[in-house]
């Protein structure tokens, strides 16, 4: 499952890319899906902000093979009841967002199921396959806020620790050799396109068009680079 970012950058949008973009506005949206990453021979390190997250779940659960399992912690954060629907240790609530709390092995397809069954659930998963290490902050994300200066948010909540380059990839498609890299993108929304005939508001949010474009800045080893991708998603 590639990032949404590399779909954008490769032309295509699928409903994972539009939930993404969905709680946008027309406007400009600056420090988004960021990312550091850092290579010590074949180790990879990497952080990122919080939109990477089920992504992030969703391909390294991909990574068990067979019946095998493992332990999952943290926690599944939605507006909607899931109390029927998911195993879970504790619930709590605060104005209408709930938040279950995770603790047990699960296999492959369990995992895959509650990506791909609650895609508008916020996953802070941690669990290990392999080498592969993966650990989210278990809390319902903020959007990142600009430091005082020219300081960047900071980049922390979501960690991965592979050697898998097909992993990195995922997140670092245009980048073919680094020992360190940052990424940072602006999201900018030109123009929503409202459905018509629709005159619910959650719907007319939802199913809106949203068309622009993102700004990727890149920084490899102290040299900056800068791209950009149009969307219409």
């Amino acid at each position: 499952m590639d990032s949404f970012i590399k779909k954008v950058f490769n032309g295509k949008s699928d409903e994972h890319v539009h939930l993404q973009f969905m709680r946008f506005s027309r406007g400009e949206f600056k420090d988004k899906a960021l990312i550091i990453a850092k290579k010590t021979n074949k180790n990879f390190s990497i952080a990122t902000s919080y939109e990477y997250a089920n992504e992030l779940v969703k391909n390294i659960a991909e990574k068990l093979k067979g019946n095998e399992k493992t332990r999952i912690t943290g926690a599944i954060i939605s507006t909607r009841d899931l109390t029927n629907e998911i195993n879970f240790k504790e619930k709590k609530q605060f104005q209408g967002v709930k938040k279950y709390i995770i603790d047990e092995e699960m296999p492959k397809e369990q995992i895959i199921n509650i990506c791909d069954k609650f895609p508008k659930a916020f996953l802070a998963l941690s669990f290990s396959v392999g080498d592969n290490e993966l650990k989210i902050k278990p809390k319902a994300p903020k959007s990142s806020k600009p430091k005082k200066g020219d300081d960047k948010p900071k980049v922390d909540f979501c960690k991965l620790k592979t050697s898998d380059e097909s992993l990195v990839k995922l997140l670092i498609f245009d980048v073919n050799d680094f020992k360190n890299v940052n990424i940072v993108h602006d999201f900018i929304i030109d123009e929503i396109i409202i459905p018509k005939n629709e005159s619910d508001p959650v719907k007319m949010r939802e199913n809106a068009i949203r068309k622009g474009k993102i700004i990727r800045y890149l920084d490899i080893d102290g040299k900056k680079e800068v791209r950009e991708a149009k969307f219409s998603i």
